[in-house]
């Protein structure tokens, strides 16, 4: 063979071969840009349309909360036309609780109204409604307020002008003509409809004649059923120019066989070096097209080719950055708020967001070693029947999350066929990442506090390795989250307690006192302030010594707390001095109270560690001033001084005993008999024995108000106290005589402690 004769298959051999192949990657490249472009073409648009729709149902939400924030019918109807007017709404309907229509502005679409929520009506869509309750100031539901916009030809004109694509409306009926308004053209309907009647999700689907087509809604958020279709960019008739191509590229070649050789070798080397430069990381690499033969085409080919990846570098990039972006909102959420719900939130919808998963969960590990839903996004339809997204619980150990949790590990892969686990969403693919508090180590292996999981990344593929680092650095986040809400939740209750007692410190009293005020000032309700002072207390310090009064403290404290309801709430005011809030607790109550905590302190005494170790017996009593809210005063300040004053009475009278301070004296009537104003009081009045306390008066309190017999129950020993509001103790410090032993509260009902029921602040410990 000679020489051409080789070069030519050599030519034919190593030329023709890539021409042909670079023929099929022009024509399978071409193909699968056109299709990419058209597809990322109708995703944008389904964005913009929700985008749209959204915003227009918040419009409408918006339109109705205006109208149903009136009073009246009246201002409703004046609200409704101003809505109307100002074109927020196209209509506005006002139902009652039986769905009966009582107003609705003039002019508006026929209903039924399609709305927001994404409950099919049934029929053509005529109009896109929002609607709320509507309830009087008291909460009780009296019907709805609707906002429509009416869904014609105009509105699906402005939706295909906002998204740049054909935009068709289908009706909600079986029947042939399933088009209730479009901006097609009659050329290309039926194709389309009948390419959409294929598609189910976000699918995307093309017709013989180029367009691509995919079916939107309806779905929550975007209930309208809308096609979409666009034009396909492949020019007509590639593939029979791609062949005709490289025929002639073989005729050429066979002719011209030798002299191309040698002009091949040139572009050849320059598209190696390209290559080669792309490999390095250069997507600034471009082959100069010196030809329009086959080699020429190859590096025209190549050039798209690396512009197309240099796109995609980009957005990656544009990913990293919106990743980084989701980090920084996450940070600063974390340093402005201690709402633990708020972060945790915002970490799971970074977390979906940076990996493009469907849906996801964060739950946490309760004392029960359960893991319990925090939040949840996309979990809608997911999971168990009669579990809502919020409501997750899956124990420990069970399941992929449970498993998580109990091992430390992170898990990722596809959910094997079979029955769902116990308390877990419905999915095929999943990652889930631990977290545990912040000292842990490096390896995970302490017990998790909670997890972070994922489920149904979008596309078909499963969660990788960079999904999986992602997922740990918010997982981290919630971790850091977690400790910080329970320092901070830590550091508040350290705040408002007492140290020594573990009871509510002084500080907690000021706002407990405002309170409890006017809770009581607002019912109509009667609140007892209980004053308790150790007695000779500086005796026990000088004696026995400071560790051994801090235990007597500490002791006092605990014989409170058991001797006093759960809604009561007890202080340490300073020093051996403590305070009892009693609500909804007349006088007799709070004197019954008083008498069991003398009792409980006196007939038990305190062992402590004396000198040198050896155990000591210490008898403490306590002397206890009483006043009740509004009978001794109208403040809280003045009430807690009204009882102070009663405790240095009781200290007075030999200690060991509790005094109620003095009424404050009634109203007379004038001396002349002119008329004059009637003071009502803030809270509850009490009858004229001196003795504030609850329930119906025992006799006529005023010229005005009629005498009320009281409740045989309201009778108990110890109805003889003394009408000037003081109780007096025996010389000997006793509780016995006139105090009494017994108490009533509200009648009919008795209470532990002889105290009122009634509604109540929580309480940071339980009553006996």
């Amino acid at each position: 063979m000679t020489l051409r004769g080789r070069l030519t298959a050599a030519f034919l051999t190593v030329v023709l071969g890539p021409v042909l192949l670079g023929a099929v990657f022009v024509g399978t490249t071409l193909s699968t840009v056109d299709r990419t472009r058209s597809t990322e073409r109708l995703g944008l648009a389904a964005s913009a349309v929700r985008t749209s729709i959204d915003a227009l149902c918040q419009q409408l939400r918006a339109a109705a909360d205006a109208v149903a924030l009136r009073p009246d019918p009246a201002t409703r109807a004046g609200a409704a036309g101003q809505v109307v007017s100002r074109g927020l709404a196209t209509a506005v309907l006002v139902t009652d609780v039986t769905g009966g229509t009582t107003y609705a502005t003039p002019g508006g679409p026929a209903t039924p109204w399609q709305d927001c929520a994404g409950v099919r009506t049934g029929g053509p869509v005529r109009a896109l409604s929002a609607q709320v309750d509507l309830r009087d100031p008291a909460g009780t539901p009296l019907g709805a307020v609707a906002a429509a916009e009416v869904v014609d030809p105009a509105f699906v004109a402005r939706l295909a002008a906002a998204t740049g694509v054909a935009v068709t409306l289908l009706d909600d009926t079986a029947g042939p003509d399933r088009i209730t308004h479009t901006t097609e053209t009659r050329r290309v309907r039926d194709a389309v409809l009948a390419a959409a009647g294929t598609l189910d999700g976000d699918r995307v689907t093309a017709t013989r004649d180029g367009r691509y087509v995919r079916r939107l809604g309806p779905a929550p958020g975007q209930p309208l059923p809308l096609v979409l279709s666009v034009a396909g960019e492949r020019p007509s008739g590639l593939p029979a120019a791609l062949v005709g191509a490289v025929l002639l590229a073989v005729v050429v070649a066979v002719l011209t066989a030798w002299r191309l050789a040698r002009v091949t070798t040139r572009p050849l080397v320059e598209l190696a070096g390209a290559v080669d430069r792309v490999a390095r990381g250069d997507l600034t690499a471009r082959v100069p097209v010196r030809s329009r033969d086959e080699i020429g085409g190859l590096a025209a080919a190549f050039n798209r080719m690396i512009r197309e990846t240099a796109g995609y570098v980009a957005a990656l990039t544009s990913s990293r950055d919106q990743l980084r972006g989701h980090l920084r909102v996450l940070g600063d959420t974390l340093a402005s708020t201690h709402d633990l719900q708020r972060i945790l939130r915002v970490i799971l919808h970074s977390a979906i967001a940076a990996t493009g998963a469907r849906a996801g969960a964060v739950l946490l590990v309760d004392d029960a070693g359960v893991l319990v839903g925090q939040c949840a996004e996309g979990l809608a339809g997911r999971c168990p029947p009669g579990t809502e997204p919020e409501e997750l619980r899956v124990p420990v150990g069970t399941g992929v999350v449970g498993a998580v949790a109990a091992t430390g590990e992170p898990q990722r892969g596809r959910v094997p066929s079979g029955p769902t686990p116990t308390g877990e969403p419905w999915c095929e693919t999943y990652v889930a990442v631990p977290f545990t508090a912040p000292g842990g180590d490096a390896a995970g292996r302490d017990p998790a506090v909670g997890v972070l999981v994922l489920y149904d990344r979008l596309g078909v593929g499963e969660f990788d390795d960079d999904d999986l680092a992602t997922l740990r650095t918010f997982a981290g986040h919630a971790a850091v989250a977690v400790e910080n809400v329970r320092v901070h939740e830590e550091a508040q209750r350290l705040s408002l307690t007492d140290p020594l007692t573990g009871l509510w410190n002084y500080r907690y009293l000021r706002e407990s006192l405002r309170r409890e005020v006017e809770r009581a000032s607002r019912f109509g309700r009667m609140l007892s302030i209980l004053v308790l002072d150790l007695d000779r207390f500086k005796i026990v310090n000088d004696s026995y010594g400071h560790a051994a009064g801090d235990a007597v403290l500490a002791e006092f404290a605990r014989r409170v707390r058991g001797e006093i309801r759960e809604v009561d709430l007890a202080f340490r005011q300073g020093g051996e001095e403590f305070v009892v809030l009693l609500p909804e607790t007349d006088a007799r109550g709070a004197a019954t109270v008083a008498e069991r905590l003398g009792a409980a302190v006196r007939e038990a005494p305190v062992v402590v560690a004396g000198h040198a170790g050896v155990p000591t017996t210490i008898a403490v009593s306590v002397s206890i001033g009483i006043a009740v809210y509004p009978d001794h005063a109208c403040t809280g300040a003045e009430v807690l001084d009204a009882a102070d004053e009663a405790l240095y009475a009781a200290k007075g009278a030999g200690r060991d005993g509790y005094r109620v301070a003095t009424a404050r004296p009634r109203p007379t009537p004038a001396a002349d008999g002119a008329v004059e104003e009637i003071a009502v009081p803030a809270g509850a009045t009490s009858p004229d024995d001196g003795l504030p306390r609850a329930g119906p008066p025992v006799g006529p309190t005023s010229a005005t108000r009629p005498p009320a017999h009281r409740p045989p129950t309201d009778r108990v020993a110890g109805d003889d106290l003394p009408t000037d509001g003081s109780i007096d103790l025996p010389a000997d410090g006793s509780t016995g005589g006139p105090a009494g032993r017994h108490a009533v509260g509200a009648p009919g009902v008795t209470q532990p402690g002889g105290a009122s029921s009634g509604p109540h602040p929580p309480r940071q410990s339980r009553g006996r």
